[in-house]
């Protein structure tokens, strides 16, 4: 990324401000990539976790699989997921507040005995499984914020403070030499001035000799 700027004190005042905002953020910038990294591991972790939960109770299902021809689909179903959200690093993220089932009553006495605990496999496996995709979209939204942290990180450090100093330098540097031009003129006259007047004074002592 090239740094514009002009060989003038104005672009080397904005400059430095923008130089001073970068070397004051970047500190909170990487503090947030950090905290984002371990947020990241923590996700992904969560996520892992309910997938190896959800896999286990599957797993429950399929053992009970020669049962499940005798249960009714319409005793269970989901009524309502409430989604509910909060700031984690400063990145809004969605949790599950609760998850509202709605049974279908059904007779004790004539129904298989393994029903209940069917209805309750039923359930867990649906809560692991939405708690997964919730918590993969957390991995996936603080990763990709952690991300975006990452290249301002980068654009700072190797980009753009070292682009603002260099700028910098070359704008001082150029109006030294300005500077050092300006003198060196101004002697050159003034030597110029100081001779002519050396012989305009010698040629007046001569004439009154």
């Amino acid at each position: 990324m090239a740094i514009k700027f002009q060989y003038n004190k104005t672009s080397l005042n904005e400059l430095g401000k923008q130089l001073k905002i970068r070397e004051r953020a970047l500190p909170t910038i990487k503090s947030k990539e950090s905290a984002l990294r371990l947020e990241v591991k923590k996700a992904k972790k969560e996520a892992e976790d309910n997938r190896n939960r959800y896999d286990n109770l599957v797993a429950q299902y399929d053992y009970m699989i020669a049962l499940w021809g005798e249960f009714d689909p319409e005793l269970l179903r989901i009524k309502d997921i409430e989604l509910g959200s909060s700031k984690i690093a400063g990145v809004r993220l969605p949790h599950i507040e609760d998850i509202v089932f709605e049974e279908k009553a059904y007779n004790l006495f004539s129904s298989p005995i393994w029903i209940s605990d069917g209805i309750e496999l039923l359930k867990k496996i649906a809560r692991n499984g939405l708690e997964y995709e919730i918590n993969k979209k957390k991995w996936d939204i603080l990763e990709f914020a952690r991300k975006k942290t990452t290249q301002k990180v980068n654009l700072y450090e190797k980009v753009q403070i070292p682009g603002y100093k260099e700028a910098i330098l070359k704008i001082k540097r150029f109006m030294e030499d300005e500077e050092n031009l300006s003198k060196s003129s101004q002697k050159i006259v003034k030597s110029r001035h100081d001779a002519q007047s050396a012989e305009q004074n010698a040629a007046l002592n001569s004439k009154e000799v």
